[in-house]
Order: structure tokens, then C-alpha cells, then sequence
């Protein structure tokens, strides 16, 4: 930053407000602040510890930024991401048109890098250093920085330093300490979008600001969207979904970098332009993957949950969870990325059951009390996703902020479609008046055992299997119960004590209820359907009802084709193909490939009948054709299979080949009449001439060749299963479906 640009942001303090406009203007080119921006920058630089908690896209970089450029000296900024460093430092450089205004350090510099960073600092150019947590514990790095004059220390995504945050690193732990060995009364401000009241508490503790001014601001996003779905067809679903919103960008989270790479690949397959993201990438490419989004190269990015901390792109317009999140935290501050602009932003979140097991399975092996809390915090998210209650006030109350749902405008699925009303008076009161009676000692999960009457070594230990209440609710059923006890916490009768385990106590709007009940309704949830489909079968299902009148002139087309190729008719197309075709009326060739089974091979040897009669169908009966549910996909295991075609070209014997693949002998022969039935020609003679003699197969084969399906069962029950084994019918079925069909 040249002297004159310094000049005039080096005012004299009594200048500030003043000050405070025309650099917010000159520097970021806003005319107004947002929010409590301004109080909050005015208390940073009277020199006063400062917290903050605004929700993503409220504007907290700001907040350290303009003081920071307003004080003598060099404010630290302490940031756990290194692409959100960076993202940062660029955004600066390019509104100061020097790139020695800000600067960070980390591992990702070389050395002249670092020595170049050090000599700005040293001359007093650089107003902003970003440093991670790790490199700020450096002693090397601390006895540098005790060298400079330093503003205050800024500590962005400050819930990092709580065990029940969301994102929790123990390095942020050491950042009190290293501060006091930076010098005497440095101000702290700290920073989070996503902080309970525990993690609150946690971060004034850990820090030492118990005396900081805090400054929170509502947690309410109001233009943000958000639905749960239940967890079927996905990949359909989100293909469909991205395909109606041409042009938008977004973002997919996963909770795992296979799913990542496989989600990805899925979009680009289809016409999506979309980047995985993930920890597994090499930092050079993960970069590139981040400024190919900001520059709209990609449409979408799908990523694990690093990605997107501190991008600062406003019209990403939707954000869909492809797995159930873990924390509370985790999904507001993912879903905060949608709309930052205040423009439209859809959250959408899939729920599988699987997931939830997956997550609770990955806890088992943790300390008892990392455990506890994990539980804990994914329970939250089992009650948000499965209840009926404005997903808004839900979110909201998790905060720590009450909120009328009427406020919520229908944008959440809940309001948008409202839920089944019941009088909860009766149960409300039976629920508050058992908590009082049984000394406010028990969780919401040993409740509704209590309530369904359902024995447990907890109910039969404290003895509630002999109370009146005990299997009360079995016949209101355990919907009913999970909305009473959710609903109770979420209107303020009951009170989680996170810091005893989760159990449930009495508020005193609740020990008034008891003695003056009144008549009120609560929102009874819905049974969400959590099974998960494979991804394999979120292709093969059906996006509609079969066509049965379709899939009859199919198969008399089938028997006339095999007629004249003198074939069984499910050489030509197997039963479920032309189930498939009845439900995406394929009507190119190109579709024809995408359906299960038919392949390239099979397509330009039996397609073209199939393709015309489906065509004139379609504008006979005029149906509207599903087209964008017409998933392409490769085959599961791709590479895989091209691999194994290769190796048996090179005539490899099946047991290697599945040894070498990491499967079993059972496995890759499903995989090779995979690849056979989608209409590649495979010659297996050298491994089947060594398994079966020329006569058996012989018999075999004219066995196919009359029979009506190609059932294997059948087959042995026809040639003697003393004569046969199993394997050996699925290997010459191969041979037969291989030379007849491709």
C-alpha cells in the first residue's frame, strides 16, 4: 500500500465514524454497512475484545478488515483453511491494487515466499497477516512476530476451539497461550457463523474473553429454501433437479471422497458441468477446482464439507446434502453458502436411515466422552429431519433464537405443505408432570420407552415398568410421542442440559404448564421412508409406472426378432430392459444405450425396430417422455470391466482375474455376463474348454437354444443338477448369450 493510500486510512481517532464511511466506501466500495458491522468495527478499534456470531453471508470478514486497515500496525487474522486464506489475500490485493496489504503464512510457501512475506511485514506495508492455528504455534513464527507491531488477533471460525463445535481442531486450543506471548492487552475479536449456546461459552472460556462485548445477530436466513427428501433414486432426483435450474451454480455435499468423485462423474455424464472437491486432491488442483467455480467454468462443485468455508461466491442459488450431515452446525453453515446475495438459495437434504447408521458406526470406536457428545449432536439432526415443525424455528431454537413459524413464509417444505394438527394438552401435560415426578434425570429416548411402554435395562433399573405411566402412549403410537417430546423443547416447556448428557428439565413456562394446562396443538411428524437405494439400482429402478400396453408390443416384437435370428427371445433383450424402456421411452439410439442391459452392442445389433415402434408409440398416444430422468451412467466399475475385457483378450484365467481385482470367483462372473448381456462378445473358450467337455456343452447349448427364459434353475432341473453344477450353467449361459446374442 503506497504512503497516500496509508495517509488516508491512518486517521486520528476522533475521526473514526467519519473515517469509517469513506474507507468502507474507497477501499470495498459499499456505501452502508450491514447489520452490526459498524458497532462492531468501532469496538475493535477502541481496543476491546469482540465477539461476534453472524450468520454466513452476514458480512464478518469486513469486520476485521476495515479495522485492520484503520489501525497502526499488522492485525492477525487465525483461519483454518488455506484456500480461504487465499481467497481472502486475493480479494484485498485486488480492492488495495498492492500486494503487500495482506499476506498469509502457511504451509503451502516456499521459503524465498516466506522471506518475502516477512520483509513486508518488517517495513510496515502489510496491514492483514492470515495464518492457520498450526503455523501460528510455530516458536519460530511467534518469535518473529513478537518483532512487529501487531493491531489485534482476529480468530475467524472461532467454534473451531470448541469440542462441541461442529469443526472442532484441537490447535485452536493453543491460541490463547500463543497470544499472551505476543504482548500485553492485544484485543481479540472472534468470529463464527455457527455457534450454540454451549460452543458460546466454550469460545469466551477458551479464548479468555469473558469480558468481550458480544455482537449477535439473528441466525435467520430468510431467503433460504430448505427441504428434506427422503433418500430414493438419487442420483435421478439431483440430475432432475439441476437440469430444471439450467444455469445456476450449486453445491453437492458428501460425506465421503468416493461418493464425491462418483457424484461428479454422474453430473458430467449427463450434460452438468461439475468438479469434485475434496482433501484426497493435490492443493494445486483443489485451487483450480475453487477458481474455476468463482470464474463459472463449473456449475456445480461436489465436495466434502471443506469446501466452501470463506468462497466468497453470492449467487450460489442451491445446495443439495447428498448424505444425512453430522452436526447442526455443519448443515446451517453448509446450507449458508446458498444466496449469500439474498437472492434465491434451495436447500435441499436427502435422509436415509443407512446414513444415520453409517455415522453412529464411525462414533463406536471414540473416547466415551467424544462419543456422548457425537451422539448427542447427530440426534439434532435426526429430529430436524424427521419432524414436521417448520424447519426454521427448528434451526433457529438450535441457536439459541426463538422464532414464530408464521415468520417463515412457506419457505421451508414443512410450512410450504403443512402437517396433520393433534391436541396435545393431554400428552403434553402426562410428559411434564413425569419429567417433575422423576427428578428431571432422563433423556427424550428413555422417555419414550417409558410412554410406549417398552421394556429396557433403563426402565426395568429405575423401575418405571411398574408406574401409570408406563405404555400410556402405545396406542397413540410413537409418531405422536416423538412430535410431543421435540415440540415440548422447541416451544420452551423442556430444556436440553447439553452439558449433563442431553437430559430433559423443566422450564418455568413448563412447571406453569402443570398447574395451569391449557388446550394447544402441536404438528405430528411423518413417517419418512428412509430406505436407500445402490447407486446400481438408482439407475435400473423406473422413473414411472410401467407401461404394460407398451411392454406388450415389445415383446411380441422381441419373439419376431428371435424368430428371424432363430435366438430365444431374451437373447435379443432381457425382461428388464424392456421394463425399462416402458418407463423412459427411448426414442435414439443414444438413449437405447443408457437403458439397463442394452449397451452399444446390443443397441445397433437389435435397436432400430425397437426404437421406431417406441417412437411412434410416444406421439401416437402423445406421452410425455421423462427425458431428463434418462440417467446416463457407465456401468458400475468401469474401469473395472475394461480391465477384465482386456484380460480375457489376453485369455487370463477367471480365478486370477478376480484375485487381482480384489473379488471373488462368484463376483466376476456376474461381471462378465454383465458385460456379455449389454452386447459385448467375449470369447471364453480356452477358460470353458478346460472346465467342460465338448459334449456337455454341446447339450448345454441346445438346451438354451429352445428354452423359453434363461433361468439357471431351470436349466438344472431340466439337464440334472448330479450332471451340472451351477457355475457351469452360468458359464456356458455366457458363451451362449456371447456368440447368439452379440
Amino acid at each position: 500500500m503506497d504512503r497516500k493510500i496509508a495517509s488516508h486510512i491512518l486517521l486520528h481517532k476522533m475521526d473514526v465514524k467519519k473515517s469509517l464511511f469513506d474507507n468502507l466506501q474507497n477501499f470495498f466500495g459499499f456505501d452502508n454497512f450491514k447489520g452490526d458491522q459498524e458497532s462492531i468495527i468501532t469496538n475493535i478499534l477502541e481496543g476491546n475484545n469482540t465477539f461476534v456470531i453472524m450468520p454466513t453471508g452476514g458480512g464478518k470478514s469486513i469486520c476485521y478488515q476495515l479495522p485492520a486497515l484503520m489501525s497502526e500496525g499488522t492485525a492477525i487474522v487465525i483461519s483454518p483453511l488455506i484456500a480461504l486464506m487465499k481467497n481472502q489475500v486475493d480479494q484485498l490485493r485486488a480492492f488495495g491494487g498492492n500486494d503487500s496489504i495482506a499476506h498469509f503464512l502457511n504451509s503451502s510457501l516456499n521459503k524465498s515466499e516466506i522471506t518475502q512475506v516477512k520483509s513486508d511485514l518488517l517495513s510496515g506495508q502489510t496491514k492483514l497477516l492470515y495464518v492457520a492455528p498450526e503455523s501460528l504455534a510455530k516458536q519460530e513464527n511467534i518469535e518473529f512476530l513478537n518483532l512487529i507491531k501487531i493491531s489485534f488477533v482476529a480468530v475467524d471460525e472461532a467454534h473451531c476451539i470448541s469440542e462441541w463445535g461442529h469443526d472442532f481442531r484441537p490447535e485452536y486450543r493453543k491460541i490463547k497461550q500463543v497470544i499472551a506471548g505476543l504482548g500485553n492487552n492485544i484485543p481479540i475479536i472472534a468470529l463464527t457463523a455457527t455457534a450454540t449456546p454451549k460452543v458460546q461459552q466454550d469460545i469466551m472460556k477458551n479464548l479468555g474473553m469473558s469480558e468481550a462485548t458480544l455482537f449477535k445477530s439473528s441466525f435467520n436466513r430468510p431467503n433460504l429454501f430448505y427441504e428434506i427428501r427422503p433418500k430414493r433414486d438419487i442420483t435421478k432426483e439431483i440430475i432432475k433437479y439441476i437440469k430444471s435450474n439450467p444455469g445456476k451454480s450449486g453445491i453437492i455435499y458428501c460425506l465421503s471422497r468416493k461418493k464425491v468423485e462418483e457424484v461428479a462423474e454422474a453430473l458430467n455424464l449427463n450434460g452438468i458441468s461439475a468438479l469434485p472437491y475434496h482433501a484426497g486432491l493435490e492443493p494445486k488442483v483443489r485451487a483450480e477446482t475453487q477458481d474455476k467455480f468463482l470464474m463459472e467454468d463449473a456449475e456445480v462443485i461436489v465436495a466434502t464439507i471443506a469446501f466452501g468455508m470463506g468462497i466468497d461466491k453470492p449467487d450460489v442459488r442451491f445446495v443439495i446434502h447428498h448424505d444425512v450431515p453430522k452436526s447442526m452446525e455443519g448443515y446451517y453453515q453448509e446450507t449458508g453458502r446458498a444466496g449469500r446475495d439474498g437472492g434465491e438459495g434451495v436447500c435441499i437434504a436427502f435422509y436415509a436411515q443407512k446414513d444415520v447408521d453409517k455415522l453412529a458406526k464411525f462414533m463406536k470406536d471414540k473416547p466415551v466422552a467424544e462419543r456422548e457428545i457425537g451422539t448427542q449432536i447427530l440426534k439434532e439432526v435426526i429430529d430436524y429431519a424427521e419432524s414436521g415443525v417448520c424447519r426454521r424455528k427448528q434451526i433457529l431454537h438450535y441457536f439459541g433464537e426463538n422464532f414464530n413459524e408464521t415468520g417463515c413464509n412457506c419457505m421451508c417444505d414443512n410450512c410450504k405443505k403443512p402437517k396433520k394438527q393433534f391436541d396435545a394438552e393431554e400428552q403434553l401435560s402426562t410428559l411434564l408432570k413425569f419429567i417433575n415426578t422423576a427428578g428431571e434425570k432422563f433423556d427424550d429416548a428413555h422417555l419414550l420407552n417409558v410412554f410406549l411402554g417398552l421394556e429396557t435395562a433403563q426402565t426395568i433399573a429405575y423401575e418405571h415398568s411398574k408406574l401409570p405411566e408406563f405404555g400410556i402412549g402405545k396406542q397413540d403410537g410413537e409418531l405422536l410421542w416423538k412430535s410431543v417430546i421435540r415440540q415440548a423443547v422447541l416451544n420452551n416447556f423442556l430444556f436440553k442440559d447439553i452439558d449433563n448428557y442431553g437430559l430433559l428439565k423443566l422450564t418455568k413456562q413448563g412447571k406453569d404448564f402443570i398447574i395451569n394446562p391449557y388446550s394447544l396443538k402441536f404438528i405430528l411428524n411423518e413417517l419418512i421412508e428412509t430406505n436407500v437405494a445402490d447407486d446400481e439400482d438408482d439407475v435400473k429402478q423406473g422413473t414411472g409406472a410401467l407401461d404394460t400396453h407398451l411392454l406388450q408390443l415389445l415383446k411380441d416384437l422381441r419373439k419376431k426378432i428371435a424368430k428371424q435370428k432363430n435366438v430365444p427371445p431374451f437373447v435379443v433383450f432381457q425382461d428388464p430392459s424392456l421394463e425399462e424402456m416402458c418407463t423412459h421411452y427411448p426414442i435414439t439410439s443414444e438413449e437405447l444405450k443408457q437403458i439397463s442391459g442394452v449397451g452399444s452392442g446390443k443397441a445397433m445389433k437389435f435397436g432400430s425396430p425397437f426404437i421406431e415402434l417406441i417412437k411412434k408409440y410416444v406421439e401416437d398416444n402423445d406421452i410425455e417422455r421423462p427425458i431428463d430422468l434418462i440417467i446416463k451412467t457407465q456401468a458400475n466399475k468401469s474401469q473395472m470391466k475394461v480391465s477384465i475385457i482386456q484380460n480375457i483378450d489376453r485369455q487370463i484365467g477367471l480365478e486370477d482375474i478376480a484375485d487381482s481385482k480384489g473379488i471373488t470367483y462368484e463376483e466376476i462372473l456376474k461381471e462378465v455376463e454383465s458385460i456379455v448381456n449389454s452386447g459385448t462378445k467375449l470369447n471364453l473358450n480356452y477358460f470353458i474348454d478346460e472346465v467342460i467337455d465338448d459334449d456337455r456343452q454341446d447339450e448345454v447349448f441346445d438346451y438354451f437354444r429352445a428354452a423359453e427364459n434363461d433361468s439357471i434353475d431351470e436349466a438344472l432341473n431340466e439337464l440334472g443338477e448330479t450332471d451340472y453344477t451351477r457355475e457351469e450353467i452360468q458359464l456356458m449361459r455366457i458363451k451362449f448369450m456371447s456368440e447368439l446374442g452379440n
